[in-house]
């Protein structure tokens, strides 16, 4: 299975070799150092390549194309990210009622995609599906749990995609540059899409 299609889940075992890990290590760097230098749109995988004076063949096999690239680039926040809500403080971690989880989850969400803006648009643009893999797995699964011990009767699963959906790039960017939305109005809007869920 491409990387793409796994990141890499928090407590898993790397099984990579030391010269492939420094080579994607390698290809990572460069591709981070053209995005914050020319922007994530002018990101090829064949110019990666060259400016990481590495075979072309390698970075497309290493990483199968352009948004599992992207994924290598987010991986360390996405990393982060999953360990404060699986394991961090409350309420964003355990300890705290469901329905705060869910809450402050959704809110670190927005931060999270606001904070990589650029390389989750691309991510969205670059594969129709790639928005619902990867992390997204982990997040549904995450949300489909707190849910079950909120909603038992309920089918979880498709409320968990239902709080989900509003929390893409693609829509938080038309709602903070069209609809001129502040970051807290729309944090307050899933706050209610919660209640209306949970209740």
């Amino acid at each position: 299975m491409r990387e793409r299609q796994q990141l890499p889940v928090l407590g898993q075992p790397s099984s990579e070799r030391a010269d492939a890990a420094r080579n994607r290590q390698k290809i990572v760097d460069c591709a981070a150092r053209m995005i914050a230098e020319r922007g994530a749109e002018q990101l090829s995988l064949d110019e990666v390549a060259r400016e990481a004076c590495v075979g072309v063949g390698t970075v497309y096999r290493r990483f199968g194309d352009r948004a599992g690239l992207i994924y290598a680039l987010i991986d360390e926040r996405e990393r982060a990210f999953q360990a404060a809500f699986l394991s961090g403080p409350a309420p964003l971690g355990p300890g705290a009622a469901p329905d705060e989880r869910i809450t402050a989850f959704l809110r670190a969400l927005v931060d999270h995609l606001f904070g990589q803006e650029e390389l989750f648009l691309l991510l969205e643009k670059s594969s129709p599906k790639a928005r619902f893999t990867g992390p997204y797995h982990v997040y549904h699964t995450h949300v489909t749990a707190l849910l079950a011990q909120l909603r038992p009767g309920a089918d979880q699963r498709f409320l968990a995609d239902v709080l989900l959906a509003p929390v893409n790039a693609g829509l938080l960017s038309f709602q903070r540059t069209e609809r001129r939305f502040t970051i807290e109005q729309i944090k307050d809007g899933l706050d209610e899409l919660v209640r209306m869920v949970t209740r």
